[in-house]
């Protein structure tokens, strides 16, 4: 049923232009265009439903059936299904008038609070092992719980702030001559130009090589002391292989020396046998 109201009769414009532009708009109805409104036109149209507030807004039956227990404090694991299905039915019966579809929904969760509770009103049951049986709210208490963390959850991600909407993201551009930008270096980068400069490192690597003066006479005397006080010694006992080719070679140059001066004797006692070498024996 639409309800009429009566509006007040237009002021007179001619007496209305010799007011102050502050009392214009205290007579004036409205501005259309940023002109002054002084009467409403006789043939506008309000729909009926263009002027309806809806004071909450829920997001389905447990979002409602939620509202009602906190804000009442009622405790949520001991619920009075009598007072909530109540109210929960007045709230259904006001929906119904307006948008049939959505409340079927809200249906539905009413058809859910009266068998919980017609389910309490009966005698308790024991069940086949003797336990005491469930109580017919705990389903629907653990869906309200689970409900509430999630709102929550979801009410905690949107406070959080959002570019676009909190903030914005600010874009500075500096020259490259007042702030160079040097680029970003990691060990593995500095690992594998080392290694490429290793490379190259050995591609000009240049060879020295030096004449040692080394003398045959020097080790024909080191070899003769080291057979003084000795019987026989090794033949390779007498190589001095730490110091490299060049005095291996003049050693065993010395060697035969010696041999062919008669001052060692060089033995052997088999073929393939080990070789021996001692001082030559002088009579007296």
């Amino acid at each position: 049923m639409n309800q009429v109201t009566e509006l007040p009769p237009p002021a007179d414009p001619a007496a209305v232009a010799e007011l102050p532009p502050k009392d214009i708009d205290s007579v004036a109805v409205a501005r259309l265009y940023g002109e002054p409104l002084f009467a409403m036109p006789q043939d506008l149209y309000i729909p009926p439903d263009a002027l309806e507030v809806f004071l909450e807004a829920f997001e389905g039956p447990l979002d409602l059936l939620l509202y009602l227990i906190r804000k009442q404090n009622f405790n949520i694991l001991d619920i009075p299904l009598a007072e909530v299905t109540r109210q929960y039915l007045r709230y259904v019966d006001e929906i119904r008038v307006r948008n049939l579809e959505l409340a079927a929904e809200y249906l539905l969760m009413a058809a859910m609070l009266i068998e919980i509770k017609s389910r309490m009103l009966l005698p308790a049951r024991r069940t086949d092992d003797g336990s005491e049986p469930e109580d017919p709210r705990a389903e629907l208490v653990r869906r309200l719980l689970e409900y509430e963390q999630m709102k929550l959850a979801a009410a905690r991600l949107d406070a959080m702030p959002v570019l676009g909407r909190d903030f914005l993201r600010a874009q500075v551009t500096i020259e490259q001559s007042i702030e160079p930008r040097f680029p970003d270096v990691v060990a593995i980068d500095l690992r594998d130009a080392w290694r490429d400069i290793l490379a190259r490192a050995r591609l000009i690597e240049h060879h020295h090589i030096t004449r040692e003066q080394l003398s045959v006479r020097e080790h024909m005397s080191l070899v003769l002391r080291k057979l003084q006080g000795r019987r026989f010694a090794m033949f390779e006992d007498l190589f001095d292989t730490t110091r490299g080719v060049p005095v291996v070679v003049v050693t065993f140059v010395a060697l035969l020396e010696l041999s062919r001066e008669r001052l060692v004797e060089v033995t052997q006692a088999e073929a393939f046998a080990p070789i021996y070498v001692r001082l030559a024996f002088t009579p007296t």
